[in-house]
């Protein structure tokens, strides 16, 4: 299975997809012991609940599940948040802090999970993000994530449904930070500027306004459109379509901004 699915379109916006992937070669899934090998840290239906949205959007996913490898990890795995708990470049732990593997994965093995898996992925990524920036002036990475909204090793409380990271305002002009919080603010659910996830590092990487290259990233909590935030982790039709309008709105939004952020 090819490690990476790249739709292209002719719109300023680029949809970054590291983590819906579900794909793991079947010598990795088996040395996954039997609470790993549930998956339960996808990004469940985070393709299809965005899909169609934002015609002439570009499209930039990963097959493969972030046991693998995190395909919003750096590849030297430094910690993104320092003193919080977290996973890293390939996970030893679920996000309960559970441990998952049978046999964890040495050295040599990441070196070679790097090399295919995460690196094809961006290599698709940095390109898409050249080909549209050529095109329009301007590219606007939107790395689309979710997340369970209770899962106390990482948080406390209950998450926000609407998560936006721009790394402290760092990564993106202004007017896409505004726009993205307004149109999650106008529904009235909960939402957070750069709280517990302010970014990962493909948002902190690529997001360079100077430029011309804007990234944020959009955590949802999986009860905006999931059934329940448990096995099987069914999607539901009726809370999607609720939340589809908004998320159709910011991308919309953000699309119109590209000829500003080139004035």
């Amino acid at each position: 299975m090819t490690p990476v699915e790249v739709h292209e379109g002719d719109s300023p916006v680029i949809l970054g997809l590291p983590h819906t992937g579900t794909f793991l070669p079947d010598a990795i899934f088996a040395r996954l012991n039997a609470r790993g090998q549930e998956l339960a840290d996808t990004d469940w239906h985070i393709h299809r609940l965005y899909d169609g949205l934002l015609p002439g959007a570009t499209t930039v996913r990963a097959t493969f599940h972030r046991y693998v490898i995190d395909a919003n990890r750096g590849p030297d795995d430094a910690s993104l948040y320092p003193g919080q708990n977290t996973t890293g470049l390939v996970p030893l732990t679920d996000f309960d802090g559970a441990p998952i593997w049978t046999e964890e994965p040495d050295a040599e093995e990441i070196a070679e999970r790097k090399a295919g898996f995460h690196a094809p992925y961006h290599a698709a990524l940095a390109a898409q993000i050249e080909r549209v920036k050529a095109r329009h002036g301007v590219a606007i990475l939107y790395d689309c994530h979710s997340i369970r909204s209770h899962i106390p090793f990482l948080f406390e409380g209950t998450l926000p449904d609407f998560n936006i990271g721009t790394n402290n305002g760092a990564t993106c002009d202004p007017r896409i930070e505004a726009a993205t919080f307004d149109a999650c603010a106008a529904t009235g659910r909960t939402h957070v500027l750069n709280g517990r996830f302010k970014g990962g590092w493909t948002t902190r990487h690529y997001g360079q306004p100077g430029q011309g290259v804007h990234a944020i990233q959009m955590e949802l909590a999986q009860s905006t459109h999931l059934a329940a935030e448990t096995a099987p982790f069914a999607y539901d039709e009726a809370k999607a379509a609720m939340l589809r309008p908004t998320l159709g709105k910011i991308l919309n939004d953000l699309a119109a901004l590209a000829a500003e952020l080139k004035a």
